[in-house]
This record gives structure tokens, C-alpha cells and sequence, in this order.
């Protein structure tokens, strides 16, 4: 019998503080930025200055990707662009399914930028027989009965999953069943997994919250 988790339990990115993995990207932004504008050689200080952020902070950070910079000269712009791509697994294209397509995961679909991010969302499903079979952002929405075969058969290890909450642990189950490995759950519901398998939820709710509380204290100060 399989162990199983909640996703709650599955927060460390493979040996990596997960806080520090959340914050790689919003480096990569800043060194690309950097590199675009003709720096060559990018210190933890460039970075922190761009984000108000600790420069220590910044350097223990990037040591999980395995990158090493120079002393008082710091790290080679395309190198760590690199570094940082490849740690995150963001340097090969991901296939990856959608489990519905309502009002989000019609905006999934149609959010470009996720093949700069490593993943390409080739097909999705619905259980509503009234949208099988249409086009949605170039995608054929297919019947969800056939999910669990296809991703079996074609090797798929990302599943994204946009259905309502009620029906969040069924179709998770069934991306498991079909050797799905890696689930990024954009519903409220705490999935229940294998321990082989990787769950990241959206939430929504939490970066809401921590803009409406930094608003409040603006708006008192």
C-alpha cells in the first residue's frame, strides 16, 4: 500500500527550502533584465537592490542551484540565467495535461508564457459534454474519461488541475493512475497523493491576502 500525504506535506522541492525555490524566478527576471540592458557580470547586490531584498539572503539562494560567483565580482549573467533554468527545469518544455476548462482553465490555456516557464499544456479535459470537443486556444478539449490513457500512454508527468473542489481528489486520483508525478492544483481542495508524487496548490487566497494586508498598512501610515 502506498504511503499517502497531503500537499501540504509535500512543500520541500527536493531538498531544497521551497522558500528559496519560489524566489529563483523572481531572480531570473531581474538577471535577465540586467542582461538585456548590457551587464555581463551580476552580483547578489545588483539583485537584492532590485528587489529590496538581503543580499545574503540573495547569495544563500542562488548556492542551491550549485552556482558559484567570484569574489567582490559576483556571477556571470548567462550562466546564471542558466544555473537557475536548469535548477528549476525550466531550460526543456514539459508536456502537461489540464483537467477543466472553465472560466480558469480557459485562461490557463490561453497564458503564453508557460512555454517560457518550461511547460506546454498539450491537451484538455472536461467532464462537461458540452464543451468536449470544442477548440479552446488551440486545444481540442477531450472527455475526461480519457485523461488517465493518455497520459499513460504518452508519458505525460504534469497535470494541471482547474475542476471544482468536489471533483479535485477523483481527477487527481486518476492522474496518478495514469503516471502523472508532478500535480499543480489550482482548486481548494487538500489532495491526498502517493509520496512519489508532487503537489504544488495555487492559492489564490494567501498572495490576496498578504497585498490586502500590506494596502491597510499604507493606507494607516
Amino acid at each position: 500500500m502506498s504511503t499517502m500525504m497531503t500537499d501540504s506535506e509535500t512543500t520541500e522541492a527536493r531538498g531544497a527550502p521551497l522558500p528559496s525555490v519560489r524566489r529563483l524566478p523572481l531572480y531570473l527576471n531581474v538577471v535577465r533584465a540586467l542582461r538585456d540592458s548590457g551587464r555581463e557580470m551580476v552580483s547578489c547586490t545588483h539583485i537584492a537592490e532590485e528587489l529590496q531584498a538581503d543580499p545574503t539572503q540573495v547569495r544563500k539562494d542562488l548556492a542551491i542551484t550549485g552556482i558559484t560567483g567570484k569574489p567582490k565580482v559576483g556571477y556571470d549573467a548567462v550562466e546564471l540565467i542558466e544555473a537557475i533554468e536548469v535548477f528549476l527545469g525550466w531550460n526543456n518544455i514539459s508536456d502537461a495535461f489540464l483537467a477543466g476548462v472553465g472560466n480558469l482553465g480557459t485562461a490557463l490555456l490561453g497564458y503564453r508564457r508557460f512555454e517560457n516557464l518550461g511547460m506546454n499544456i498539450v491537451a484538455a479535459f472536461d467532464s462537461n459534454q458540452t464543451k468536449v470537443g470544442r477548440t479552446v486556444e488551440g486545444r481540442k478539449i477531450l472527455p475526461l474519461s480519457r485523461m488517465t490513457n493518455l497520459a499513460s500512454r504518452m508519458h505525460i508527468h504534469i497535470g494541471v488541475l482547474a475542476v471544482p473542489a468536489s471533483a479535485a481528489q477523483t481527477v487527481a486520483d486518476q492522474m496518478v493512475e495514469g503516471g502523472i508525478l508532478a500535480i499543480w492544483n489550482f482548486t481548494t481542495a487538500r489532495l491526498n497523493v502517493p509520496s512519489n508524487v508532487i503537489v504544488e496548490r495555487a492559492d489564490f487566497s494567501q498572495s490576496l491576502a498578504a497585498l490586502t494586508s500590506r494596502l491597510k498598512r499604507t493606507l494607516k501610515s
